[in-house]
């Protein structure tokens, strides 16, 4: 048995979590920074980082309290992600390592998607394809072992989260867009414009967006339309790559396994698509865990600390971190 601290803290939310065993979350809670940032239509880094700074400390002390366990190992997200926010995170999780003696692990910010979904009712079991749509990545990976991944494909611009919140910016839609875009797209209709799906060839690997939100500005400049019609249009673009891209490498890689992580991975549409038009099986976290929070990286630890892989006190946070495996 293990029971892991986990600190999430690579952009706008402070995530702190206590995890037993990789799959059990004893405590969990994430202060959100959206009503901060969203009168500047995105995260502001400096902010960010003070932020966290003012909750993370009560954060830690409220987990503790309501788990009421011996803590193990304390684990932080090493990166990617805003360095200043990064530093709050990780710089905390090594001064409670020291002071209680205990292991520290840096995790991967994308791996602690990978790992969320092991915080649901069922388990994925390796190897398996990963799909991970987030607000900064879009990636297929293939997983063939715990800390063995194989990215296969991954955007060329801009991120499918991303595109979300540009797009929303466009309609003049709340920040984040992700949320506010599925809202109005549920009154519109999706086929009133054909917007482009890029990369979508077999002999394309990869993704593209910035073409897509391009395609949007200039709808919108053509002439008078119905935000709700833009937005369900743009989502079904943008979701139907994803899952022409998904269904092309499970193809390539006989894979009968996916795991879709990330904060898209919350997206209503997506989630159908998932279910009725891929013949895998499909492994999705809780939706609470598909945003940035510290029960992900609390059970991504609790692997790596299985297998040996822990850091050290001159271990550094990267906002620019690579996964390798």
């Amino acid at each position: 048995m293990s029971i892991i601290l986990g600190i999430e803290s690579s952009c706008d939310e402070t995530g702190i979590a206590i995890v037993k065993d990789g799959r059990q979350v004893l405590a969990n809670e994430v202060a959100s920074q959206i009503d901060i940032h969203k009168v500047f239509g995105g995260v502001v880094p400096e902010i960010a980082s003070r932020e966290h700074t003012k909750v993370i400390y009560q954060l830690v002390d409220k987990v503790i309290t309501e788990a009421d366990v011996e803590i193990d190992a304390i684990a932080a997200t090493q990166g990617p992600g805003l360095m200043g926010a990064l530093l709050v995170g990780f710089s905390f999780a090594k001064a409670l390592a020291y002071a209680w003696k205990k292991p520290f692990v840096p995790v991967h910010h994308i791996e602690g998607h990978l790992f969320s979904v092991f915080l649901g009712e069922e388990a994925p079991t390796f190897p398996f394809l990963a799909l991970i749509v987030s607000g900064g990545h879009t990636q297929l990976i293939r997983c063939d072992a715990p800390h063995h991944y194989d990215i296969l494909a991954t955007t060329r611009d801009d991120a499918v989260g991303e595109s979300f919140d540009k797009v929303a910016r466009l309609l003049d839609l709340p920040y984040p867009g992700g949320p506010s875009i599925q809202k109005a797209a549920a009154e519109g209709n999706p086929e009133a414009f054909d917007f482009p799906r890029a990369m979508r060839a077999k002999n394309k690997t990869g993704f593209s967006y910035s073409g897509l939100k391009t395609a949007v500005l200039y709808a919108m400049q053509e002439g008078e339309c119905n935000p709700a019609d833009v937005a369900a249009s743009f989502q079904a673009a943008a979701i139907d790559i994803l899952i022409i891209k998904t269904r092309q490498m499970l193809a390539q890689t006989g894979l009968k396994h996916l795991v879709v992580a990330g904060g898209v991975a919350a997206n209503a549409l997506l989630r159908e698509r998932l279910q009725n038009d891929l013949d895998v099986k499909v492994y999705l976290p809780p939706f609470k865990y598909c945003i940035d929070n510290g029960a992900m990286i609390a059970a991504a630890a609790d692997s790596r600390l299985a297998h040996g892989l822990v850091g050290t006190m001159s271990s550094t946070p990267n906002p620019g971190l690579k996964l390798e495996g």
